[in-house]
Formats: structure tokens, sequence, C-alpha cells
């Protein structure tokens, strides 16, 4: 079953739709959507290398525009953007967030919004605390551009090379795969 997701997503991600499903999710992911966008970034530039810019450039587009969504949500419907946040486990996250800006300052933006995982908390709480706009958009193209040009990066030097190294061991792939997420994830709430 996992070779067959494995090669579904490869076939997905050389389709010429797959650019529009791209923009769709790291849209969505910034506000309301739990699946990070890099799960189609990288296999798509692995199946087209010489694309590699133009997919992170539509990841970047897109998640900014959603993470404009996000900021709204917050801003302008409180009660929905707490519901989204108890929803996706970041129950306390306006709280939170105010903590950490007190003690980072912009930086928590710049860091999360650089990590796969809370950026909707960002947006969403950025909104709750009126967070200035024009900061957080800067913010957000920074470092959203910066992680999605990064994974462009990687794949396209390094996948090709690791594609069969991938494909002879993709259990073991999967499994270190998912244990740097979780890591990740730990990380993130260790920190946070």
């Amino acid at each position: 079953m996992l070779r067959r997701l494995y090669h579904g997503t490869l076939a997905l991600a050389a389709s010429r739709h797959a650019p529009w499903w791209l923009a769709l999710v790291s849209f969505a992911e910034s506000s309301v959507f739990p699946i990070p966008p890099d799960v189609m970034l990288a296999p798509m530039v692995l199946a087209r290398p010489e694309r590699a810019w133009r997919y992170a450039a539509v990841c970047t587009l897109a998640s900014v525009a959603g993470g404009m969504l996000g900021y709204a949500i917050g801003y302008f419907a409180g009660d929905l953007g707490r519901q989204l946040l108890a929803l996706t486990g970041h129950r306390e996250g306006l709280e939170a967030f105010r903590q950490w800006y007190d003690r980072w300052g912009l930086w928590v933006i710049l860091i999360k919004g650089a990590t796969p995982i809370t950026y909707k908390l960002v947006t969403i709480t950025s909104g709750l605390a009126a967070f200035s706009f024009p900061v957080f958009m800067a913010a957000s193209v920074v470092t959203r551009a910066a992680r999605f040009f990064l994974v462009a990066l990687v794949i396209k030097r390094f996948g090709p090379s690791l594609l069969p190294v991938i494909e002879r061991r993709l259990y073991a792939t999967a499994a270190i795969a998912l244990a740097v997420l979780v890591g990740g994830f730990l990380l993130v709430k260790l920190l946070g």
C-alpha cells in the first residue's frame, strides 16, 4: 500500500494540474488544513526538478495568501479563530502566542513561520492579538519563502541521487521520515 501511495503521489506531482493542487494545499494549510504542502512540494520537485523554483514560489505565494486569511479569521472572527485553534490542538494558542511574543517579539513569527507545524497558529493568533499586519506580512513572506525554497533546493540537489535509495528502502525511509516528523512536533512542543 505504501509503495502504491508513493507512486501515486509522484504521478500526481508530475501531472499538469499538480501546481493548482499545490497552491490549494499551501493556501489551506496556513489557516485551516492540517497537512503541510511539503508532502506535495517534495515529490513535485523530484518529478520535475527544472520547475523547483516555480513550485517553491507557488507554495510561498499561496501560503502567504492563506496566512492573510488566517489573520483575518483571528482579527474579524475571533470566536471562529479560537475554535479552529482548539480543533488543531492549540486551545491555548492566543495566550501562548502572547507569551512567546512578550518573550521573543518578532522572532516568534520568523521562527514559527519557517516550521511546518504551527504556521496556522501564528496566522490566527496574530489576528486575534491584532499584531501589526504589515510586519506580519513581511515576516510571513520571508519565512515561508525561506522554508519552501530550502525544501526545493534540497530535493532538487539531493533528491535524484537519493531516489534509488528511497525506492529500494521505501519502508525504512518512511519510518525515518515519520520519526523526524514526530521529533519535530515534540521539539516545537518543548520549545513552545
